[in-house]
């Protein structure tokens, strides 16, 4: 017989060890050096003297360098990634801590010439470079600021786009008009990158788009009014809202693209660089800092919520009990999290009430799907005085079913199929909101574990439909906001059977099987970022404690006994707890496949804590 007492025991002293001070956990949301190379750029540029920080990110962004002089999203991507290595090559020169004649640069330099065209770096690169001078905005508009103004009875509108399309699309509307640029003093020059200089066809993704554009230029037309003093409306509708969606740290939404375009857009409309507005703004993402292997990492965002949410939730699966200190200092710091306030969720949910929860330690208007069903299951059973918190969560969360009977994560019914035609990279990321396995399976299963909502009611049933509706033909589902066949499945698994559906049933067993099929010989599984590249199942060829930790949970949520499969991944699991190597550092989040992966440093801990504690309490 396994013991995995020993190994739950570890776990739970190292997270009573790291709580912050408030009940939450603070681990690091890393995502990788872009983040870190554009704060040394906005400082460079606003003028703001922080040096020791600036050497700090440049020593961890060369930490990060590979042998070929390039930098690489995740670790099997390949010879390297053009836009990461062009936005660190750029910070490090900006720095003015190393020279174009550093071998690292040079190296770099070598690896992006190498490379080929503009057309391997991303828009939001593209952007950045505009923005000082590097690279030239297009003679056309790529995206009309009009846009805002267009009436939400048109087929395409702004609030067809979901809230992270809307955050960062405000401000690049306002950049791409006004064709802003700064141009610091000591900006370094990038013309030796000659073939930055096609800048027209480098903004353009298809020909489809231009005919959606004309379409939207239509409906401008259409809108009553002045054309100049429709721009003039337009320009001042943008910058509100970017204000009205300011957090109480200054930033925008609480993302650092977002705030990074909003403090440039401001200048764009003739803020001084000192404006307490923009001053504050620099601060709020330079409080997102975080230290990890002794540098400095400037977040995306803070993940202080999902952390805590997730963690309260494993602890309690655990046996911890609801009184321990640890537990009640987190639930107490998630019932302070909980929404209050109306977001632009309800806009397409005019019928619904806040009470959900959001990402981040200072999000306070963008709750989620993902975080308010984490968070309801951590705080449950929690005394009858908070009884309100937990009414107004679950009505808040019934509230944001998308007609389909799927789930989405900020906003529902918002996956116009329109929106794959604006000129934008990973357009079905940034711009909709669709329902998702993940999403859809987690809320299954919180329903059906948690409330008593029976499986008769039309929600639950509307959900198992999609959710059987959306299986891939390989026994998989895609999971959104993980990597990704491993993490849907195990997200659709574990809600169908909350649910209550039969292990018997078709749609299980060839889930099952799938799993069984790529397990490792080590007994582990590991799945490789580029599977939302390719969109297809791709295999690490190696374990991972997270991958495991997910199949293994959906495993011994439809085992009857433990399975050979089963005790090879627990005996993988106790055995690889505490290593450290790459796999550990390996992202299993992402924002955008192909260019945005988050590696939570708390998933070590959550995941196989939670699988561990599930098998203990089934078979031992």
């Amino acid at each position: 017989m396994i013991d995995t007492a020993k190994g739950i025991r570890w776990m739970i002293e190292t997270l009573r060890k790291d709580q912050a001070p408030d009940g939450s956990w603070a681990y690091p949301f890393d995502t990788g050096i872009s983040t870190d190379a554009y704060m040394i750029i906005l400082l460079r540029t606003l003028e703001i003297d922080d040096e020791e920080l600036i050497e700090g990110l440049c020593r961890r962004i060369l930490s990060r360098q590979q042998k070929n002089g390039a930098w690489k999203l995740f670790y099997d991507e390949g010879e390297g990634d053009v836009t990461a290595t062009l936005e660190a090559y750029y910070a490090l020169l900006f720095s003015g801590l190393y020279s174009k004649a550093d071998e690292r640069l040079r190296a770099a330099l070598q690896f992006l010439i190498a490379s080929g065209g503009s057309s391997e770096v991303s828009m939001f690169t593209k952007i950045m470079l505009a923005l000082i001078g590097q690279y030239k905005w297009p003679s056309f508009t790529p995206l009309p600021v009009e846009m805002i103004l267009l009436p939400r009875c048109f087929p395409i509108h702004f609030y067809s786009i979901s809230v992270f399309g809307r955050a960062n699309l405000t401000p690049i509307m306002i950049l791409a008009d006004k064709k802003f640029s700064v141009q610091p003093a000591n900006a370094p020059d990038l013309s030796e990158l000659n073939w930055l200089a096609d800048e027209e066809e480098g903004w353009i993704r298809s020909s489809e788009w231009r005919s959606l554009l004309s379409f939207i230029q239509y409906g401008v037309q259409r809108l009553l009014g002045v054309p100049r003093e429709l721009h003039r409306l337009a320009l001042e509708r943008a910058q509100q809202y970017m204000l009205d969606h300011l957090e109480r740290d200054g930033t925008f939404y609480s993302y650092f693209s977002s705030t990074f375009l909003m403090i440039f857009a401001l200048l764009a409309l003739g803020y001084k660089k000192t404006d307490p507005v923009i001053t504050k703004a620099v601060e709020g993402i330079r409080a997102m800092k975080c230290e990890i292997n002794g540098l400095p990492h400037m977040q995306y965002t803070t993940a202080n919520v999902w952390n805590t949410s997730l963690i309260g939730y494993s602890l309690r699966a655990a046996g911890v009990a609801r009184e321990d200190p640890m537990v009640t200092k987190a639930n107490n710091y998630l019932l302070s999290r909980q929404h209050h306030r109306f977001g632009d969720w309800v806009v397409h949910n005019p019928g619904g009430l806040p009470g959900g929860w959001g990402f981040s330690d200072v999000n306070t208007m963008n709750p989620d799907v993902d975080d308010t069903t984490a968070s309801l299951r951590s705080i449950s059973g929690i005394s009858s005085h908070n009884r309100t918190a937990w009414d107004k969560g679950v009505s808040w969360l019934l509230s944001m079913q998308n007609d389909d009977g799927g789930w989405p994560a900020f906003e529902k019914n918002t996956d116009s199929k329109l929106l794959e035609f604006l000129p934008l990279e990973k357009a079905r990321f940034l711009l909709a909101d669709p329902s998702c396995a993940d999403l859809t399976g987690r809320t299954l299963e919180f329903l059906g574990n948690y409330t008593n909502l029976p499986a008769s009611h039309s929600v639950i049933r509307n959900s198992v439909h999609w959710l059987l509706n959306n299986q891939r033909k390989d026994g998989s589902w895609y999971g959104r906001w993980g990597i990704c066949y491993i993490y849907g499945t195990w997200g659709a698994i574990t809600g169908l059977k909350a649910a209550g559906i039969s292990n018997s049933t078709p749609s299980i067993q060839k889930a099952a099987a799938w799993l069984g099929n790529i397990q490792n010989p080590d007994g582990g599984w590991g799945e490789s970022c580029h599977s939302d590249i390719q969109m297809t199942y791709v295999p690490l060829k190696t374990s991972t404690l997270t991958d495991t930790a997910w199949a293994l949970d959906a495993l011994i949520t439809i085992a009857d006994r433990p399975t050979a499969a089963i005790q090879k991944g627990i005996t993988y699991l106790l055995d690889s707890l505490e290593k450290v190597d790459w796999t550990t550092d390996y992202p299993k989040g992402q924002g955008m496949g192909g260019s945005f992966y988050i590696h939570y440093h708390s998933y070590r801990y959550i995941f196989p804590l939670l699988a561990l504690a599930h098998y203990r309490r089934k078979f031992e």
